[in-house]
């Protein structure tokens, strides 16, 4: 059973309304919370997130999952540059593999079109790996 695992997804982040970017681009975020909302420790945030596009099913060409996480986002490009003008906020395509050890590695190398993504909307490519023995 492979326990190697990724996950992708869209995430903006900064002092702007989350509403106001679902309205302007028409799409639904799966999370998404304001400056001042309350956080399950019990601390407030101090930033706003909007994060979209959530794919979970692992492919050891994580490239695949990029690129699914990105697909509704590219007839969009010329609205989040916009919204990065407007808000003055930070994009990030986050890319969280969980390694198994004693599995094979997943390719986390991104496609053109992926960087070509990236570079047209400013947006910054934060990968998060974490190493577990099973």
């Amino acid at each position: 059973m492979t326990q190697t695992k990724c996950y992708t997804y869209f995430r903006i982040t900064g002092d702007f309304d989350p509403d106001a970017v679902t309205e302007l681009l028409g799409l639904q975020p799966e999370k998404s919370w304001r400056i001042g909302d309350k956080r399950k420790g019990g601390g407030e945030y101090t930033f706003a997130t909007w994060n979209f596009g959530y794919c979970e099913v692992y492919d050891s060409i994580v490239d695949e999952q990029m690129r699914k996480t990105i697909a509704p986002l590219l007839p969009k490009v010329a609205l989040l540059q916009e919204i990065r003008r407007k808000f003055d906020v930070n994009f990030y395509l986050e890319v969280v593999p969980v390694l198994a050890a004693e599995e094979e590695m997943p390719c986390l190398a991104p496609s053109l079109d992926v960087m070509r993504f990236c570079c047209d909307t400013q947006t910054e490519m934060d990968i998060d790996l974490t190493i577990e023995s099973y």
